[in-house]
């Protein structure tokens, strides 16, 4: 007896073989069963090196306590002990096999089928599965038939005898036996059936490609005929009863539960098309109505049941059509969509635990591979196979992938695979995600040979091989193409340049030969430079793929590479900055304007790697002006002061758009940015910042030259439209008002002679032809319009306002707002104004309709000829106009009252009008919504185009480009414009009825 508070030798020896609860392990080794081996080592080290020894000996008992008699009891025992190779298998499947384990418990004698060991059962096919099938008689018994082969695959897996490739081969050989064996039973149940038609199974998935897993749907196809001298109509009827019969056979729950569903949803208009077609109806529908992706499916087909001449005339007749798929029109659109991975619906709390659907998971190296044998299968047979791995050492050996990264591949797909085998195996239940309870994955670590910490290992195993797949995933696809341009290795092999001219094609290239040439430029050669633009191009040129424009990138970092390539930081910043090769991948690809600006001053290109996106964050209006203000003091000359200050300005827009496109965008490590709104007020913040900056730098520079440190006027800028609002997009001119206000004992002539030559030298020196862009001032506003005189004093503005002051330039002060120069000033013209468009009694009707018929006649004069106003952002029903005016609208007639109110800011004011109880909360959010949707269609087309504009481009791949800004995938640009429709007629009812019938 054991001495209390001691452990027995026992519980220590279990502890040291990997038992989890040596107490409860300690009362199963006491059970009678086990009565005569409970002391033999063989057996506690053979429980030991199973992956779960608590699982396998709770298994054992079990086993042992469903034999029918002492005599098969002690059989079992002595073949354990004596036999190595069945105590090997029969124990590694009860450690990794809950399931197969209750499968032996219910069939006690099915363990015998692990006893032989000879060469044939090493590696069985579909005969000998076949044969294993062969007693079945009906849905049950082919059940417990299939688990007991399932048991010998099984058993072969958890031992090494076989890799996760035979396994998963093995697996569909038995599916196919399985599909044979319920078609079988299926045409014995309805003879005369079988006697009308001919009928073939087509595996599709996983299983045509020879590649199952242990549960997994069994995609299938059917193609019926009618026997000689039957109706067709009448065949085709008959094969579907018994397709029908025969999927029932294999899915449906029965006592020894199912064997797996068959799926045959990838048929020609899924699951509304029939379930059975002819081989003509299925040739007819391939080639008018086939997407993509069902060609993709098509790899895999393989005829597996019933007919098999048929199956083959089906898969000969189909296979033309499935290597001529990368010349369809849409081809490169659906790559697009399919390459971008569809996580959208996978619950947060499963992404990263999914295996097969998350970042560098099993999908992304099949899709990559099936990829690869769509563009260059067709002139190249040896690339014609469905099984992933055999089609990648295939790419590998032809040059089209690069040998190093197949390999890489290669293992991160065996290991994915048989984590996946391991999780499937342990319930026999379809699932791909891993789980989190430690017990399970320390069952699962343990399997795959990770024994000193089996969590830890398996954890650090699985992110390493994703990793590695995430990593190589873009990279299959691009570093062949450089591979080939740059021929460093002779003698390997590499792509033709047919196959990298087709390769481009299908990723989205226009101008196939160009690009090659751009890759040549940059990655040829041995130098320093060459070596670090062959490792950074394979992963741009899939980020410039995944944008709309990929010939576009791809130039533009030529351009930026030939201007810095040079410069020791260039390369080191892109090459060890994370972010900054994905953040200058996807800003030269979006548009003109970011790459036009940074091509005029590269260097800014640094801007894009300064700590984990920092670089990208906007400066404040002080620290801007401060900058500003600093160059100009340094200048000599006010030409080169406002040289200095469109420097920084082009800089700073720069940094503007480059941070809006990858917010839009998001990166591989950062969603998009969700909140539209937000993104807007960024933009408009910033470069209404930046233009109010250079304006204080640019009268810094014209009064210093003129007057040395002090103007004989004060003088002070006011910001108008969207400049006063804090709106200003990235195309937008800078509307001003000019107030100044003449010193004492200046005369008032001297004075107005000096503000106008100021604003005079500020507009010239602001357009200056420059590699910087022009800086436009409008005054337009101004009282009396372009008739008016350009600046004006205080005293000119209050009697002018006093006197003859409109109702819509009342209107226009709403965006008034002082913006540089005298502080003073601005401060007293804002007292000015305020009592004018906020006036006391509110808005009287008089003013309100003379509001609303200005609006209406701009909206009939202004328009555009020939522009779709519905999709006019500016002018068009629910556009920017309608929001404006609507806000503006309540500004006047409430802001005396609610100080909210008092804001040049339409959302601001927006919101104010919510808050105080003037418009309900889903009115304004409708409101809201519309605006901000047609600021972003502005800056997209002044991103995309480089040029203003405030309506949709109509070409395709500019209104694509657009279309990616606002967070569309490729193809959905109808959808985009479906949506901006649906948004401002939103908007225009509410505009309808708080500004048209108020």
């Amino acid at each position: 007896m054991t001495a209390p508070g001691r452990r027995s030798s026992t519980f220590t020896r279990l502890l040291r073989h990997g038992f989890t609860d040596p107490s409860a392990a300690e009362r199963l080794l006491q059970s009678p069963e086990l009565t005569a081996v409970r002391d033999d080592p063989v057996l506690l080290e053979a429980l030991g090196a199973t992956a779960d020894p608590d699982l396998a000996l709770h298994g054992l008992v079990r086993l042992l306590e469903a034999q029918p008699t002492d005599t098969a009891r002690r059989e079992l025992l002595d073949t354990v002990i004596a036999a190595k190779p069945l105590r090997d298998r029969l124990l590694g499947v009860l450690g990794a096999s809950a399931a197969l384990a209750d499968h032996l418990a219910r069939h006690s004698a099915d363990w015998q089928a692990l006893v032989t060991y000879e060469p044939r059962d090493l590696h069985p096919g579909v005969e000998e599965f076949e044969r294993g099938l062969a007693a079945a008689t009906d849905p049950v018994s082919l059940r417990i038939a299939y688990r007991r082969c399932l048991l010998s695959i099984a058993a072969r897996d958890v031992c090494g005898t076989t890799d996760v490739a035979e396994s998963a081969a093995e697996l569909a050989d038995l599916a196919t036996a399985t599909l044979r064996a319920a078609l079988a039973l299926a045409r014995a149940a309805a003879p005369e059936d079988a006697a009308l038609c001919r009928l073939a199974v087509i595996a599709m998935g996983k299983c045509g490609g020879h590649e199952l897993n242990y549960v997994s749907d069994v995609d299938v196809i059917f193609v019926g005929e009618a026997t000689d001298g039957a109706d067709e109509t009448k065949a085709i009827r008959a094969a579907t009863r018994l397709a029908s019969h025969m999927m029932r056979i294999c899915s449906e729950t029965t006592v020894e539960g199912s064997i797996w569903p068959v799926d045959a949803n990838l048929r020609p208009e899924g699951r509304n098309g029939p379930l059975v077609r002819t081989l003509s109806s299925h040739l007819a529908y391939y080639q008018r109505w086939a997407k993509t992706w069902e060609f993709q499916a098509l790899l895999k087909a393989r005829p597996v049941a019933g007919d098999i001449g048929l199956g083959e005339e089906y898969v000969a007749a189909l296979e033309p059509l499935v290597w001529k798929a990368a010349e369809r029109e849409n081809f490169v659109a659906d790559v697009q969509k399919m390459r971008r991975r569809v996580v959208e619906n996978i619950p947060v709390a499963e992404l990263d635990r999914q295996l097969k659907l998350g970042p560098g998971g099993l999908r992304d190296v099949e899709f990559a591979v099936q990829l690869l044998q769509l563009v260059h299968g067709r002139a190249d047979a040896s690339l014609r196979s469905g099984t992933t791995l055999h089609a990648l050492q295939a790419l590998a050996a032809g040059g089209y992938v690069g040998r190093a990264d197949a390999a890489q591949l290669d293992a991160a797909y065996r290991f994915l695979r048989s984590m996946e085998h391991r999780i499937q195996l342990y319930r026999l239940r379809r699932t791909h995600l891993v789980p989190e309870d430690e017990a399970d994955l320390r069952r699962i670590g343990r399997s795959l040979g990770l024994r000193s910490d089996p969590v830890a290992e398996l954890n650090r195993e699985w992110k390493r091989h994703a990793g590695v797949v995430r990593r190589l995933h873009e990279k299959l696809f691009y570093r062949p193409l450089l591979d080939a341009v740059a021929q460093l290795a002779p003698g390997e092999a590499r792509l033709s340049t047919e196959a990298a001219r087709e390769r481009l094609v299908a990723l989205g290239y226009a101008d196939p030969a160009a690009a090659l040439r751009h890759l040549e430029a940059l990655a040829s050669g041995v130098t320093r430079k060459a070596a670090i633009q062959r490792t950074l191009l394979p992963v741009l040129l899939g980020w410039f793929a995944d944008s709309a424009d990929p010939d576009a990138g791809l130039l533009n970092f030529r351009k930026v590479s030939d201007a810095l390539g040079k410069t020791p930081w260039y390369l080191r910043l892109l090459r060890d900055e994370g972010a900054a090769a994905e953040n200058l991948a996807r800003v030269l690809s979006a548009g003109r304007l970011a790459p036009d600006l940074l091509m005029r001053a590269p260097e800014a290109v640094a801007l894009l790697g300064e700590g984990d996106g920092g670089g990208l964050a906007p400066r404040s209006h002080a620290h801007l002006e401060q900058e500003i203000l600093a160059a100009v003091g340094r200048a000599d000359g006010a030409v080169q002061a406002v040289t200095a200050a469109r420097g920084v300005r082009r800089r700073e827009l720069f940094r503007t758009a480059a941070a809006d496109i990858v917010g839009s965008y998001g990166t591989e490590t950062r969603p998009a940015e969700a909140d539209q709104g937000a993104l807007v007020d960024r933009v408009g913040g910033a470069v209404s910042d930046l233009t109010a900056a250079t304006l204080a730098g640019t009268l810094r520079a014209v009064v210093r030259e003129g007057w040395g440190e002090e103007l004989p006027t004060r003088f002070a800028i006011i910001g108008m439209g969207r400049f006063g609002g804090h709106e200003l997009g990235y195309g937008s001119d800078a509307d001003v008002l000019f107030v100044h206000e003449p010193r004492e004992g200046v005369d008032d002539h001297e004075a107005a002679q000096a503000a106008n030559r100021v604003v005079a030298e500020m507009r010239r020196l602001l357009q200056l032809p420059s590699a910087d862009p022009p800086l436009l001032i409008d005054a337009d506003l101004r009282p009396e319009g372009k008739s008016g005189p350009l600046v004006r004093t205080l005293n000119s503005y209050e009697a002018y306002y006093r006197r003859w002051s409109l109702v819509w330039e009342a209107q226009a002060l709403l965006r008034a707002e002082p913006v540089a120069g005298d502080e003073d000033l601005g401060r007293r013209f804002v007292e000015l104004i305020d009592p004018l468009r906020y006036p006391a009694a509110g808005l009287g009707e008089d003013a309100a309709r003379e509001i609303r018929r200005l609006k209406a006649r701009m909206e009939t004069e202004r328009l555009p000829r020939g522009a779709d106003p519905k999709l006019h952002t500016k002018l068009g029903p629910g556009g920017l106009s309608d929001v404006e005016w609507t806000v503006q609208l309540l500004q006047m007639r409430h802001g005396a009252t609610e100080p909210g109110l008092r804001t040049t800011r339409t959302r601001e004011a927006l919101a104010a009008a919510r808050a105080a109880g003037l418009v309900t909360a889903e009115d304004a959010a409708i409101l809201d919504e519309a605006w901000v949707l047609a600021t972003r269609v502005r800056n997209a087309v002044m991103l995309v185009r480089g040029r203003a504009g405030d309506t949709f481009p109509s070409d395709a791949r500019e209104l694509a480009a657009v279309g990616r800004y606002l967070g569309y995938g490729p193809g959905h640009v109808g959808d985009m414009l479906d949506d901006y429709r649906r948004t401002a007629r939103r908007a225009r009812n509410v505009v309808d009825e708080l500004f048209y019938s108020a």
